[in-house]
């Protein structure tokens, strides 16, 4: 499999745009952690660690990272969009907690089978979903009853 920074670099040549020390630094600190993340987010890791990248430098990679194929956006929660890596990664759904906003993750060979049928069913070339489940973790469940 391709790494991550060759794919992007292959995309930003064929749309002929330029490929910014920026922009590299953006990619290499979003796939060294396999975490959900804002923009608000990626740009304190990124202040943490030193690397001078503009807030502006992130929200103009981000759109360039989904178009390539790289990042996918997640859910909206807190006024923010959030992101994940997906390249080299099973597709995935999600649970979300409302109460502590813990996040899991999971994989369901029925979705699948669902989403095949589905599309024989209306003759359509299904290429992915996304399912965003909402409700409550069991440590928030226990607590709500302990009260």
């Amino acid at each position: 499999m391709k790494p991550e920074i060759e794919i992007f670099r292959d995309y930003v040549r064929k749309k002929r745009l330029r490929n910014t020390p920026e922009r590299e630094l953006i990619i290499e600190e979003i796939f060294s952690s396999q975490n959900h993340f804002d923009i608000d987010e990626l740009y304190l890791r990124l202040r943490e660690k030193n690397q001078k990248v503009s807030k502006a430098s992130i929200y103009r990679t981000i759109p360039l990272l989904i178009e390539s194929g790289l990042v996918q956006e997640v859910f909206f929660e807190d006024g923010h969009l959030h992101y994940e890596h997906i390249h080299g990664r099973e597709h995935h759904c999600h649970l979300h907690c409302l109460n502590c906003r813990k996040i899991v993750e999971f994989q369901d060979r029925h979705l699948e089978s669902i989403e095949k049928r589905l599309g024989r069913k209306f003759n359509f070339d299904i290429i992915s979903h996304k399912l965003e489940v909402y409700g409550y973790c069991e440590e928030c469940r226990k607590d709500k009853r302990g009260r």
